[in-house]
């Protein structure tokens, strides 16, 4: 008797990466392997899967271009297990590396062959001080922001439409994605404590529900080096904003979920709020009174 599930079936994963590279890689890839294992047909990692450097230097210093080992590796896994990755945010060397030494935070999608079929460049960068609750990052004093959305991605779970972290933020993001055909929204992260413990569900579920998009949401979680820890929470949410998969808030591991596409379809003919939706002009009329 067959056990394969009616619908396919997303990893959403959850990693401690540090500035070991050599270390992640085997950590993400022992993720992936059991994923596959276990039926996964697309497998979703996390941002700063590659690496989280403890310093701007380390940050730039370990960086690679898409040419380089480390997605390299990933095509090579990806063709050997016959599964579809979502690497969730890579550091790239920017276009001139050579002259500005800025780089890229790229959403790299690889299929089931090996082929990188769309790059991402997170386009929303995370300048934030947060005294009281000592957050203080700069992304942008080495990361360029992206120059574009990129269309939404088909895949064997459904139109995948790509984001990164901060961008959760962004509403506008979203509904872009979803105009072009998202069924599925993707904000890998490295979320922090501070910002996580207040943000980051009731966010995932607002992107699901004004989208009627499922989302998925792969995390950081855990002590990355002294100065950095990330919430975790890897986060798997439907079309109407209830949560499938929770990947809790202390070790890495992956949380496995359908991907029935009758449930976006269904929440969007209930509620059609795609066909409610005023014209672009509406909402800006606001500015003319």
């Amino acid at each position: 008797m067959s056990t394969a599930a009616a619908h396919p079936v997303a990893a959403v994963c959850q990693a401690t990466a540090t500035p070991d590279k050599e270390a992640n890689f085997s950590a993400c890839k022992r993720l992936v392997e059991e994923a596959k294992g276990r039926g996964a047909s697309m497998v979703f990692l996390p941002e700063g899967f590659d690496y989280i450097g403890s310093s701007r230097e380390e940050t730039l210093a370990l960086s690679e271009s898409l040419a380089g080992d480390t997605i390299s590796r990933y095509t090579q896994l990806a063709r050997k297990l016959e599964v579809w990755l979502s690497l969730g945010g890579f550091h790239e060397r920017g276009h001139e590396w050579e002259t500005d030494r800025r780089i890229y935070n790229s959403h790299i999608i690889i299929n089931d062959k090996g082929d990188v079929v769309s790059v991402y460049r997170k386009s929303h960068l995370f300048d934030v001080e947060l005294p009281e609750k000592g957050v203080s990052l700069k992304e942008s004093a080495f990361t360029i922001p992206g120059p574009s959305l990129v269309s939404p991605v088909q895949t064997p779970i459904g139109k995948v439409g790509l984001g990164i972290c901060y961008d959760l933020r962004f509403p506008e993001l979203s509904l872009a994605l979803r105009h072009h055909g998202a069924e599925i929204l993707t904000y890998p992260s490295a979320f922090t404590v501070a910002t996580g413990a207040a943000h980051w569900e009731v966010l995932l579920r607002a992107r699901a529900i004004e989208t009627q998009c499922f989302v998925l949401a792969a995390a950081q979680v855990g002590r990355h080096h002294e100065k950095r820890s990330s919430h975790g929470h890897a986060l798997a949410v439907d079309p109407w904003g209830e949560v499938l998969g929770d990947c809790g808030g202390e070790s890495p591991g992956l949380a496995l979920v359908e991907i029935n596409l009758d449930r976006v379809g269904s929440t969007r003919r209930n509620m059609p709020v795609e066909r409610h939706r005023r014209d672009t002009g509406f909402y800006r009329s606001v500015e003319e009174t």
